[in-house]
């Protein structure tokens, strides 16, 4: 059981441990495919669909056993192991289909489980159309991300593990991806346009990159250039999504990384900021997430409510 809940495990074999009677009945609606059951009681198999167990290993064990293996405050009495799911073979609830709205997010060194279970949360509670992690990000599929998730990663596509060169891929046509600056500055985006000001998302978190204030020069005309892509600023409130939008949030400790404010300077995209009081702490990624993606929402059923009446007067 230790095996089975390793990174390497589901890498490497392809497979994932589910917990609990109703993320194990998510999945199995939305098409994932069960290979083994272990369960304490013979009432948990019964409440499964019976055409979903065909070919499946069913193993009875002591509730002990699972409370062992279990990572659950309080065990339900089954386990299972999936085949990770691929997200073209999904079955996504028919509900969540007819909300799903043209914006996407994209998570950038998320690599806290909790955070990421809640992230994912959020976006299927706020119709995301997809979601994509690039590598650094921790695994979706590990068990305390599942268990945060609380059954989003059977309502929302996941795509996993990316380099950023393939993320283009993922994005419809004309998608904008803007930026989340969720470090918390009481800042006037209006002041300025350059990336650098306003210390664009943290100065800490870009460190990695390039010295803060260093410039570099370019070799044809000999002028000075800042390293960073800059980014037009916007209040997180004001209209961002006239065109497929795709929101990417950035871990706490690492922040974004270089490739997605060249891929949002590329696209026509933005930085959103979300303004706090002065001396509190940035925002953790789940909570800005959250509040860009709803956002979102509300200005798309806005455009929707004005699209209506527009074509009723006429």
């Amino acid at each position: 059981m230790t095996i089975v809940k390793s990174r390497p495990f589901r890498e490497k074999q392809g497979k994932i441990l589910l917990e609990g009677r109703r993320l194990i009945a998510d999945a199995l609606k939305a098409g994932a495919v069960p290979k083994v059951f272990f369960f304490s009681r013979l009432e948990y198999i019964k409440e499964l669909p019976t055409d979903k167990l065909k070919g499946v290993s069913l193993i009875k064990v002591k509730f002990e056993d699972i409370k062992d293996w279990s990572d659950l405050v309080t065990p339900q009495g089954i386990m299972g192991i999936f085949a990770k799911p691929d997200h073209v073979k999904m079955t996504y609830p028919e509900t969540q289909l007819h909300h799903s709205l043209p914006l996407l997010l994209i998570c950038d060194n998320i690599r806290d489980p909790g955070n990421l279970g809640t992230i994912l949360r959020s976006a299927a509670g706020a119709g995301c159309s997809k979601v994509l992690l690039t590598k650094g990000c921790v695994d979706a599929w590990e068990p305390k991300v599942l268990r945060a998730g609380m059954g989003a990663h059977f309502q929302v596509p996941i795509i996993n593990n990316l380099d950023w060169e393939v993320v283009p891929n993922y994005l419809p046509t004309n998608t904008r991806v803007y930026v989340a600056d969720n470090c918390g500055l009481f800042a006037q985006p209006q002041m300025s346009n350059k990336a650098s000001d306003h210390g664009w998302i943290c100065d800490r978190q870009l460190s990695k990159f390039h010295k803060y204030e260093e410039e570099e020069e370019d070799p044809e005309t000999g002028d000075s250039k800042g390293w960073l892509p800059e980014l037009e600023v916007q209040n997180y409130n004001l209209d961002w999504t006239e065109a497929p939008a795709a929101v990417v949030i950035g871990g706490e400790t690492h922040g974004v990384s270089l490739e997605s404010l060249q891929l949002a300077e590329s696209t026509g995209g933005k930085r959103l900021l979300i303004p706090v009081v002065p001396g509190v702490d940035s925002l953790n990624s789940a909570m800005a997430a959250s509040i860009l993606l709803f956002e979102g929402k509300r200005q798309l059923r806005l455009r929707a409510e004005h699209l209506s009446r527009d074509r009723s007067y006429n």
